[in-house]
């Protein structure tokens, strides 16, 4: 038997280990059916139960799948519609989500893939703050399509972005608690 500290007692008769958990208000629970003799353990069984619940709360919010973002675009693409796409790149790659840039060739396009991975290496230097290339351009039918991969898990970037949520609410909280306290001086003043 294990007490509820988990400290060894020893081998104790089931009357005994029956009356000594009623005896110290806490159930006794068979851990190791198996084993010879069977081990059994003082333990509040309903505080065990609801600490086995919340730590698997807890494991569930923290568990973050990651995401396959789709970002396209065209070969002839403008310099402000290329600066807007780079800066989703950067926004789905620091939110820990992997991202897939498509190239779309049209017509005679076709003929110069080249360009293509130019335009996606361009991109790839622009976003390596933030992620790397995870399979290098390759040409799919009439698209070329690159991979970047984020420097940070999902589940990492999820607890950056509750902190950061939480630390904008307490500022927020406090802003209002300083401009509340010159307008109650104000009031008592007059």
């Amino acid at each position: 038997m294990v007490g509820p500290n988990g400290e060894q007692v020893g081998e104790v008769r089931v009357e005994d280990a029956l009356r000594l958990a009623q005896e110290a208000d806490l159930d006794l629970v068979e851990v190791a059916p198996g084993a010879n003799p069977p081990v059994a353990r003082l333990m509040d069984y309903g505080k065990y139960k609801y600490e086995a619940n919340l730590k698997a709360r807890e494991a569930r919010k923290n568990q973050a799948n990651t995401v396959q973002k789709e970002i396209r675009m065209g070969l002839k693409i403008d310099t402000h519609d290329y600066e807007t796409k780079r800066r989703n790149v950067e926004k789905f790659l620091d939110g820990g989500d992997k991202v897939k840039v498509i190239i779309r060739f049209r017509g005679r396009e076709q003929s110069r893939p080249e360009r293509g991975v130019k335009l996606l290496q361009r991109m790839a230097e622009d976003v390596s703050e933030y992620g790397f290339v995870e399979s290098h351009p390759r040409q799919d039918g009439r698209n070329m399509v690159m991979v970047f991969g984020p420097h940070k898990k999902k589940a990492q970037a999820m607890a950056e972005a509750r902190k950061r949520k939480t630390d904008a609410e307490k500022a927020e909280a406090r802003g209002k608690d300083e401009q509340s306290a010159p307008e109650a001086e104000a009031g008592a003043e007059s």
